[in-house]
């Protein structure tokens, strides 16, 4: 899958990691970057990619049912995200908090009873070509 990225103007597992997540292949989009993240996880991107990381860890979670872990891990997320600029390699960071946020806030407020993410409703993130 990776292969029919490669040869474009960003990471084939960056772009990859989009397709999984937009396909609801959460742990896939997880493990598909997390190749980006060991070769920086200490360098100028490192909680960029662990951010998203854990974003898509935060549905792998929804998709079990583990409601609590999912929260914990949007607010990793958030928190690793929130030193990037608004947009960060073609994608819009503000629309990204507001998601998980959105989706955190969802939990909260059922109390941990209630799953948000139901076949007709699920996350989508997409890039814009268009910032740099």
């Amino acid at each position: 899958m990776i292969e029919s990225f490669q040869g474009q103007d960003l990471d084939a597992h960056y772009l990859g990691f989009f397709d999984c997540f937009n396909r609801q292949l959460f742990y896939e989009a997880h493990d598909v970057l997390e190749d980006l993240w060991l070769k920086d996880r200490h360098g100028a991107d490192g909680n960029f990619y662990k951010g998203l990381i854990q974003l898509a860890g935060a549905f792998v979670h929804l998709q079990k049912n583990r409601l609590r872990p999912a929260a914990a891990l949007f607010k990793l997320a958030l928190a690793n995200l929130a030193a990037y600029p608004p947009r960060h390699y073609h994608l819009d960071l503000a629309a990204v908090g507001d998601l998980a946020r959105k989706w955190l806030e969802e939990l909260e407020r059922s109390d941990f009873s209630l799953n948000p993410l139901t076949a007709a409703r699920v996350p989508r993130l997409t890039l814009d070509r268009t910032f740099i």
